[in-house]
């Protein structure tokens, strides 16, 4: 069954031609259908500059956008016409399967939440990232979409990103830690204790507490934290791989000795680069929508959305989102009783 792809063509940093080229080259690389979302006019030019012959690509206007600067909630209250609303309204009706964006990450979960609404069981949906490990890949979550949680948002996230993990990054067996400051039960802080307590009784291989230095060893597959934590651990690992690629090249190029190492370890160098470049995963999934809906980087490139229409286009077509909702039932009875002991 082909997917039918909406791409919010209008919110990255280089909209609209980074998201025309990116789902142009995912059109035809991966045979998805693709509706671009926003200006026509502008669309259309920008589409012409692609050989598109024999793909399935047509655009929907969207006559607003949300800027990076616009409040979420008034971004879809007044700004109805927008085309990251009009994209998940595509997928509310039907007629798309998926929606990617780079555009306001707020904005696109308060839109995916207002259109799409919720998965039966869940109070907040979560961004999950994944990151490169030294086993393999972790999905880390919630990276920023909430600032402050309560115990039973934790838990919830736990489960979706297990359910996440096991069927569209293929891990049979998911392993889940709680991130904290130490790995000892007496660590951590109100927050962190509680789920602990909770997450002990999910039907699912629960690790405990994990430290930040565990999350690239792959020591589990789901890391699970507050969206404040974890976008902080999203930029400080960003900013890093920017940093060790920069002092990389500036002590090379300080001898001609390290210059012929260079040339000769080429082949690891580009294989690293590749492992730690963020446009691999192309975006970040909004997992408990009742729905489909990629965020990806604001400064995305080509590959990035390519590779973001790749990745929800697999999501959607494995009914990812019904198994969450079956799983986080199955728990309910479990974690909403432990979650009412904790409060006594």
């Amino acid at each position: 069954m082909t997917m039918k792809i909406a791409v919010d063509a209008m919110g990255g940093d280089n909209a609209p031609r980074v998201e025309v080229e990116g789902a142009v080259s995912a059109a035809r690389d991966f045979s998805i259908s693709i509706i671009l979302v926003g200006d026509r006019d502008l669309l259309t030019a920008e589409l012409s500059k692609h050989n598109t012959t024999g793909l399935d690509i047509t655009i929907k206007h969207a006559s607003e956008v949300v800027g990076m600067h616009d409040s979420a909630s008034d971004a879809i209250r007044k700004k109805k016409d927008s085309s990251i609303r009009v994209a998940f309204e595509l997928v509310k009706s039907g007629e798309a399967d998926a929606v990617v964006s780079a555009g306001n990450s707020g904005a696109t979960m308060a839109a995916g939440m207002f259109v799409l609404k919720r998965l039966n069981g869940v109070d907040r949906p979560a961004i999950a990232q994944v990151f490169p490990t030294l086993l393999g890949h972790t999905v880390v979550l919630d990276i920023g979409g909430n600032v402050d949680c309560k115990p039973v948002h934790l838990v919830q996230f736990a489960i979706m990103g297990e359910v996440y993990a096991r069927h569209v990054l293929g891990i049979k067996k998911p392993k889940v830690g709680l991130l904290s400051n130490g790995a000892e039960e007496t660590k951590g802080n109100d927050l962190t204790r509680e789920t602990n307590l909770i997450l002990k009784d999910v039907r699912f291989d629960y690790a405990g507490y994990i430290e930040g230095r565990d999350i690239f060893a792959g020591k589990v597959d789901v890391v699970v934290c507050d969206g404040f934590v974890g976008n902080i651990v999203l930029k400080l690992s960003e900013g890093l791989a920017e940093a060790v690629g920069t002092m990389l090249k500036e002590e090379i190029k300080k001898s001609l000795i390290c210059k012929i190492g260079y040339l000769l370890s080429r082949p690891a160098f580009a294989r690293f680069k590749k492992k730690v470049d963020y446009a691999e995963y192309g975006g970040a999934p909004l997992l408990g929508i009742n729905g489909v809906g990629m965020i990806c980087h604001g400064g995305s490139n080509t590959k990035a959305i390519r590779n973001a229409v790749r990745f929800a286009s697999d999501f959607s077509s494995k009914g990812v989102n019904l198994r969450m909702a079956e799983k986080i039932q199955e728990n309910f009875t479990i974690y909403s009783q432990q979650r009412d002991s904790v409060k006594d």
